[in-house]
């Protein structure tokens, strides 16, 4: 690599240590020059942004994340801000780890995640916002995978961990039980890409910008992270019929069906609604958990999301 290669590390360190890092790296095979590198730790009260920020003014041309989907997000967010040329890398060394399962960066392997990291090829994504008060105090977020609002945004993308390498989708099917006995379907005034808004009943609606979560399941199977889209996922189950209706749907017509059938495009159902937007704003009858990338950032009653298209370059292995 030409010695003009400036890489920022920025690495949460409740999550591995430099030390490991770079006993990784010494563990490459060299391809010309070293890298220069400069490490950046997040803290509690900062996941990552600022560090971003700070390899950014330093001069960094590489920005990785070394860290869970949180650190990744907060990297993304920033290089998106800036409009900045540097590539994000990702390490991934969270639960989840949506964004490398979705690009095929390796999981569970430091080494192989740093191979491409410093060698692969880049890409361009999208990179999605979500604006809305949380706790009375406005706020914008980044998200890279998908965001959505409800009780169960978060219990379909926070799945139990054993079930979804043991059984895939019946993990999901698990969860959706839980969620019928905990959830209260409200209603949701939404206006989709500038349009007069409509209302509908509903308990959760998620937006993807990738549509794959842990266990290789896909749960927005229109998803592609540079198509300068989001895909919105409406869940409006209410009684047994409708999750009944609703487990149908996803597993059956927009899983095994699509798979074996190959189906262009997602089914929507009486209980499941699939479309394609640029942008959503949303208003809840009441307020609802908000979730980013699997994490749960706090309760809001309005939420506007929106796509950034071409936003960030991210580092990607060799096909």
């Amino acid at each position: 690599m030409n010695t003009t290669v400036h890489v920022g590390i920025v690495v949460n360190p409740s999550k591995t240590s430099k030390d490991s890092i770079e006993d990784a790296l010494a563990s490459l095979d060299s391809e010309g020059d070293e890298p220069r590198i400069t490490w950046y730790e997040t803290s509690v009260d900062d996941p990552g942004h600022g560090m971003a920020q700070e390899a950014l003014d330093a001069g960094a041309t590489v920005v990785i994340a070394a860290g869970g989907d949180g650190t990744v997000r907060a990297v993304a967010g920033c290089l998106a801000e800036n409009g900045s040329d540097a590539s994000l890398a990702v390490v991934p060394l969270g639960t989840g780890n949506l964004l490398a399962r979705n690009l095929e960066i390796p999981v569970g392997d430091l080494a192989a995640a740093l191979e491409v990291a410093l060698h692969g090829h880049t890409r361009s994504i999208d990179v999605g916002w979500a604006m809305g008060a949380i706790e009375a105090t406005e706020h914008r977020y980044a998200f890279t995978v998908m965001a959505g609002v409800g009780i169960d945004a978060h219990m379909i993308t926070e799945t139990n961990e054993d079930l979804k390498d043991k059984v895939g989708w019946l993990a999901y099917v698990e969860s959706l039980g839980r969620a019928f006995s905990e959830s209260d379907v409200v209603e949701v005034d939404f206006a989709i890409d500038g349009a007069a808004s409509s209302n509908t009943s509903a308990h959760t609606l998620i937006v993807g910008n990738c549509g794959t979560l842990t266990g290789g399941v896909t749960l927005l199977p229109d998803a592609v992270p540079d198509d300068g889209e989001l895909d919105l996922l409406v869940l409006s189950a209410d009684g047994v019929g409708g999750w009944l209706d609703t487990m149908r749907s996803m597993v059956w017509d927009n899983g095994v069906k699509r798979m074996v059938m190959g189906q262009d495009e997602a089914e929507s159902s009486e209980s499941v609604e699939h479309q394609r937007v640029s942008e959503v704003a949303v208003s809840l009858g009441e307020p609802r958990v908000l979730e980013l990338d699997g994490d749960d950032v706090g309760e809001c009653a309005e939420v506007a999301f929106s796509i950034q298209p071409g936003a960030i370059t991210v580092r990607v292995p060799h096909n």
